[in-house]
């Protein structure tokens, strides 16, 4: 097919985004991955995604940082906690801006889904996939996490990011709070949801008055827990309504816990099987909506785009696949792209071996 008519098959995926301060050349997310580049030498980070840049992906979004000492997935794992971190990713961010892409670097509590047996969570409610059961916050402990979140964002403005990713989803720290399933207080964090998503949402006001208006907060948001005791789709639509009120750029899309049993990435999983959920949130706010999860071709991604179910399309996996992905699409050449088939073995299953 000549690249102009493939061009017009995918123009809502190749649209630009005006955020309004800044523009995005396209509609298309590079999600976050943990590729195990987060602790290596910054220089190896920045290679993969100036080349992921040079590939012209329109927002990449890195791997989860952490945001204090007990945030962390595991001792001596990547963080952004103080200007020596900062300075260290100055490589990444340079190198992606040279490249002509632009970056957001996500901020992660893992609560109680870490390998640490210093792990914090609302409650002291042991993970069924982790070893170690977490030490409730205190009050005080909570503010002191708050803060921690809101000066990572500060340095990752400082690095030279574009935006940060707060990670509230797949059931880490944030989600926990969020759910009684995680959160089993009774004082001012928990209770009511009301209670239950103060967190968060503190978590957003104080970035968002550490970094100004001229930076994009995306928030990783859970769409569906498919937990026991996770939030109803009343109390997610609440907390949408909310997280725009407190000023997030972008609503990112999550699926699932890590504790949940239901498949949301293998290749089994029907491709945009869960974009009926990001509709829902799309109808009640008015900032940009990004879906996810088992969208790995064009076509997918734009029908989703035509249909009104989002506004801009999140991908993983597909990039360490082809970091051309989307400017093969841009060419005409989608059928040369090479294809995530969702088999999760050397990006999932190899790690988890230690491979």
């Amino acid at each position: 097919m000549p690249a102009v008519m493939q061009n017009q098959a995918h123009a809502k995926l190749l649209e630009p985004l005006n955020l309004g301060f800044t523009t995005l050349k396209n509609r298309v997310i590079m999600g976050s991955m943990h590729t195990g580049l987060e602790e290596e030498p910054p220089e190896k980070l920045a290679a993969f995604f100036a080349r992921r840049a040079q590939g012209d992906v329109g927002l990449m979004i890195t791997g989860g940082f952490a945001t204090s000492e007990t945030a962390v997935l595991w001792p001596g794992a990547g963080r952004m906690t103080s200007e020596q971190d900062a300075i260290r990713h100055r490589t990444v961010t340079d190198a992606v801006h040279a490249a002509g892409g632009k970056i957001a670097i996500q901020l992660l509590h893992a609560g109680r889904q870490a390998y640490n047996v210093n792990m914090v969570s609302a409650s002291a409610k042991q993970s069924p996939i982790f070893p170690f059961t977490p030490r409730a916050l205190t009050a005080e402990e909570i503010e002191q996490e708050i803060d921690g979140f809101a000066s990572a964002a500060a340095y990752a403005k400082m690095a030279g990011y574009d935006g940060v990713e707060v990670m509230g989803s797949e059931g880490y720290l944030l989600n926990q709070f969020l759910t009684e399933r995680g959160n089993e207080r009774t004082d001012e964090w928990g209770g009511t949801f009301e209670k239950r998503m103060r967190f968060p949402l503190e978590v957003v006001r104080r970035i968002r008055a550490k970094v100004g208006a001229e930076f994009i907060i995306v928030y990783r948001m859970s769409m569906l827990d498919l937990v026991p005791d996770g939030q109803s789709l009343e109390e997610t639509l609440l907390l949408a309504r909310e997280l725009e009120k407190a000023d997030v750029t972008i609503l990112n899309t999550g699926i699932g816990w890590h504790e949940a049993k239901i498949p949301t990435i293998a290749t089994q999983v029907p491709r945009g099987a869960f974009t009926w959920a990001t509709r829902k949130i799309k109808e009640v706010v008015s900032i940009p909506v990004a879906a996810s999860n088992r969208l790995n071709m064009p076509g997918d991604a734009e029908r989703v785009l035509q249909n009104g179910d989002a506004d801009m399309i999140a991908m993983a996996r597909p990039f360490l696949a082809d970091p051309d992905w989307v400017l093969k699409t841009k060419e005409g050449r989608v059928d040369e792209i090479n294809t995530c088939i969702g088999c999760n073995q050397a990006c999932l299953d190899h790690t988890f071996g230690g491979k």
